[in-house]
């Protein structure tokens, strides 16, 4: 396989994913919970860089999926008119329209191929995005490419899981090593989150004090938040 072949692959890979999979449900405790603990380190990590007006930054994502961070970011603070949102999957895309406001853009299909104007951003989000990738070269154009919008100051939002997963061969655990090698001009601040989700799954119905208790230990965090900042 070629780097230009990975979007295909990656639709290939989505196809085969579960639909309306209830682990992920609102209704379930360690979901709303893990939400709410990653919410919670993303808002720090704006305050701690600076960014104390949300309404003003220019803010990116790539993989928005249906809209989902979108809508947080929009519950945050941000402005519409200030984000923007790339996917590459059709069906996704269009739920991510129906859901947010028309004054936030939304463009559908390769990221590599989107009109995005150099140093035109403030922040890329990307969110369990790399994990989806599973060309190395594709990975590096891709950062490459984020890299070339972010104006200098500015800075990649990046959540996603460290580990491999050895019953899901479609994605792969992008440890904090791969991120710095993606990424080497940046200045990267990296927090583990997001309690093992087998452990979540079996605490957090039983008590929502569980889960707090056992994501107290940074070992049993299977994802790192980082902010990777441009000069």
């Amino acid at each position: 396989m070629t780097p230009s072949d990975e979007p295909s692959a990656v639709t290939k890979r989505y196809a085969r994913r579960a639909q309306n999979d209830g682990r992920y449900s609102f209704l379930r405790p360690e979901v709303y919970l893990g939400v709410q603990e990653r919410q919670r380190a993303m808002l720090k990590m704006f305050s701690q860089h600076g960014m104390t007006d949300l309404a003003a930054p220019r803010l990116l994502e790539v993989g928005c999926g249906t809209g989902g961070n979108l809508l947080e970011l929009l519950r945050m603070g941000f402005a519409p008119q200030h984000l923007c949102g790339i996917e590459l999957l059709p069906d996704r895309c269009r739920q991510a329209r129906q859901a947010l406001p028309q004054a936030l853009e939304l463009l559908e299909g390769d990221a590599l191929l989107a009109p995005i104007a150099a140093e035109s951003q403030d922040v890329i989000l990307v969110s369990t995005v790399f994990s989806s990738l599973l060309d190395d070269q594709f990975q590096q154009q891709m950062a490459t490419t984020l890299w070339k919008w972010l104006r200098p100051g500015g800075a990649v939002l990046w959540y996603d899981f460290t580990l491999n997963n050895p019953r899901n061969p479609d994605v792969r655990g992008m440890p904090l090593q791969r991120v710095k090698a993606l990424f080497p001009q940046a200045t990267i601040t990296a927090r583990r989150v997001t309690l093992a989700p087998p452990i979540a799954r079996r605490v957090a119905p039983i008590h929502p004090m569980l889960h707090t208790l056992f994501n107290s230990l940074p070992w049993l965090r299977t994802h790192i938040l980082c902010w990777i900042a441009k000069p």
